[in-house]
């Protein structure tokens, strides 16, 4: 059990989970959060509260911001805003197939991080060079994949809500079509794939749960028996935990629920089944001779 509180550094932008320490801070106090490039301002958008779960290794609060701190964060704005103009004007003079994707700039080091996304590998040399002349400090380009994009620039999802990567999702794990079949998901590229253009990361979240149903569920096609009567499985509704049979006696469909059906008696009592004679004699002989 500990405590914990989330902030972001950009409104509607990726949750960064911290251990607050001493500090209370409310929900819109700003906080000092620590970064590889030192502390850095951050919003608070969930106030510290105690959680069960342990949460050890959590980047400690390093103080509420004051008004320097302020003050450093809005020149450090500004300056990614300057980056990002000059960086596309002059990606077209140089003429180069790149897409600016986000700037990042830490004060204390005068060091602009510019991201971007390219068809190809680029060689931007020159480009650098012309950067740091225009914003007088030293540049760095870092080329994103499809996913990263994604993650820095945030969007809506087919869900209708902030993109996961983008809020909570803190690493990408990897996801196949194989996951969208077993969830009976139509195959359509566009309905699977997410702003990235890549398969959706949702896929992967329900997935165990299907592979937990199929495990103990009688397979579609099978003879079954339920409170209704015999029948036939014709679906499986894995959220409800329960399968669609078609029943015997009358031909209707009835969902069933997964603990109130059996197998058929007929395989039951095939199991059960005595072997043959001649089997039986050469299992008992144990192979001696």
């Amino acid at each position: 059990m500990g405590m914990i509180c989330a902030v972001v550094f950009q409104r509607q932008g990726r949750l960064y989970y911290a251990d607050p320490g001493s500090l209370t801070p409310s929900v819109g106090d700003h906080v000092l959060y620590p970064t590889e490039d030192g502390a850095e301002v951050a919003e608070v958008v969930w106030a510290p509260q105690w959680v069960s779960e342990d949460v050890g290794g959590l980047p400690e609060l390093a103080g509420l911001a004051g008004s320097v701190d302020l003050d450093r964060a809005e020149i450090s704005r500004k300056k990614r805003a300057a980056a990002r103009v000059a960086s596309r004007k002059l990606i077209r003079e140089h003429d180069l197939p790149m897409k600016v994707s986000g700037v990042d700039y830490v004060h204390d080091a005068n060091r602009t991080t510019i991201y971007f996304t390219a068809p190809h590998r680029v060689d931007f040399r020159a480009l650098v060079r012309d950067l740091s002349a225009t914003l007088h400090g030293r540049v760095e380009l870092r080329q994103l994949s499809a996913r990263d994009e994604a993650r820095l620039t945030g969007g809506i999802g087919s869900c209708g809500r902030e993109l996961c990567c983008s809020t909570f999702l803190v690493d990408f794990e990897p996801v196949s079509v194989r996951m969208a079949k077993d969830q009976d998901l139509p195959l359509n590229p566009l309905r699977i794939s997410g702003a990235c253009g890549r398969l959706m990361c949702c896929l992967k979240y329900e997935h165990p749960l299907y592979d937990e149903f199929a495990a103990k569920a009688p397979a579609v096609g099978e003879e079954v028996e339920t409170p209704d009567g015999e029948g036939t499985v014709v679906g499986h509704n894995v959220p409800s935990e329960s399968v669609v049979v078609r029943l015997a006696a009358d031909g209707r469909r009835s969902a069933c629920a997964l603990a109130s059906v059996c197998s058929s008696r007929k395989a039951y009592e095939g199991s059960l089944r005595p072997e043959p004679a001649s089997e039986a004699r050469s299992s008992d002989s144990g192979g001696v001779h």
